[in-house]
């Protein structure tokens, strides 16, 4: 099993990962107003409340570059 410092891999997809979340909240509360970065930092701030700062995932997840 490999291990992935998880905070680490949200902050280097942070772009994407927050017009990702900006799409389903706009798909999911559609013509509800909202601010895209504070709901990305909430979003980060529950995910390292969740997770491990480490996190094991199975090596077939995880190649080198």
């Amino acid at each position: 099993m490999a291990q992935v410092k998880i905070e680490d891999v949200i902050d280097h997809l942070d772009s994407d990962i927050r017009k990702a979340l900006e799409q389903t909240i706009k798909e999911v509360f559609p013509n509800q107003p909202f601010n895209s970065h504070q709901a990305f930092r909430i979003f980060v701030r529950m995910v390292r409340r969740k997770c491990n700062t480490w996190e094991t995932v199975p090596d077939g997840l995880v190649k080198d570059a």
